[in-house]
């Protein structure tokens, strides 16, 4: 049988790599169950500082038991090997462009562009479900949690939620992003979830373990074997208040990642070099604080921090 166009056996473990440009290749690691059923897209690595992904696929792809399971697995352990390798801070070092932010690629764009462009062309096709493994970067600390998309299909909407009803994280939040890997994804008809945890551009082993049974209750919940278990205590953020830096500054955040702020709470402040207020921000409404900003320095566009009201 093919597999994102490569030929694979039933009960086979295959590492290979899909072409970018010349001297540029992706990573693509498949697993053949040997009992048919769905493929599963993992994606990891397109900020190149989130480590907590990128471990647990290297990791999931020499632990699964390829008799545990039917269907396929397409592991991607890093979208972005020149930003985990440089340390780059949410970009692809080779045009400064946040990969997240440029789908739909372009062919004969930029490479961060590329990429895009081939993931949506040689991956999306073959996805029944499509998980976009995410962390805080070396600048973000964040509570552990799922972005579900609710700017697709009715369909699309149903399945992305449904699943994220199984991951043991405590908050999946509504997400009407567009143009990023999981996001575009759901444009193009892949049900599909981006998966946030760990924080500051760090890893440890539950982290890892977390990320590890996440897949698994996926992969439970699409019918490829394992655990099928709704997570009950799972929060659902339902509107969510994110805020960029208006112009740059020294931030000061006032709140921490897993926070509860009551409507009025101050969240942080922007300051100039010379200690002028640049720009305070309080909470609009109850809610719970998801992730922030953590270096001093941000530059405009920066993402301070996200907050969102949970029912």
């Amino acid at each position: 049988m093919d597999v994102c166009g490569i030929p694979v056996l039933r009960g086979e473990k295959k590492k290979t790599s899909l072409h970018i440009q010349p001297g540029f290749f992706l990573p693509v690691w498949i697993v053949c169950g040997k009992a048919e059923g769905p493929t599963l897209v993992v994606t990891a690595g397109v900020h190149g500082c989130e480590f907590v992904g990128i471990q647990t696929v290297r990791q999931f792809y020499e632990k699964i038991d390829i008799e545990s399971f039917c269907g396929q697995l397409v592991l991607v352990p890093m979208v972005n090997p020149s930003g985990f390798y440089h340390g780059a801070k949410q970009i692809v070092p080779e045009d400064g462009k946040n990969l997240n932010r440029v789908f739909p690629g372009d062919e004969n764009g930029s490479l961060s562009q590329q990429i895009a462009y081939a993931i949506e062309k040689k991956l999306y096709p073959w996805a029944d479900f499509l998980l976009d493994l995410h962390g805080g970067d070396i600048n973000e600390e964040l509570v552990p949690l799922v972005f579900f998309p609710v700017a697709a299909s009715q369909k699309v909407q149903e399945i992305a939620k449904a699943a994220a009803m199984h991951l043991p994280v405590p908050y999946r939040v509504r997400s009407t992003a567009r143009n990023g890997l999981y996001s575009h994804g759901v444009q193009c008809g892949v049900p599909a979830l981006l998966l946030e945890i760990g924080s500051g551009g760090r890893w440890n082993a539950e982290e890892v373990s977390l990320c590890e049974k996440s897949l698994l209750r996926l992969m439970g919940y699409l019918g490829m074997g394992g655990a099928i278990c709704i997570n009950e205590k799972q929060k659902e953020g339902v509107e969510g208040f994110y805020q960029d830096a208006p112009e740059k500054g020294f931030w000061y955040p006032l709140v921490k990642a897993g926070q509860t702020v009551a409507k009025g709470t101050k969240l942080g402040e922007l300051r100039s070099l010379d200690h002028c207020l640049l720009a305070e921000y309080s909470a609009e409404v109850d809610g719970i604080v998801w992730y922030y900003t953590t270096t001093l320095g941000v530059r405009k566009g920066d993402s301070l921090f996200a907050y969102g009201r949970c029912e």
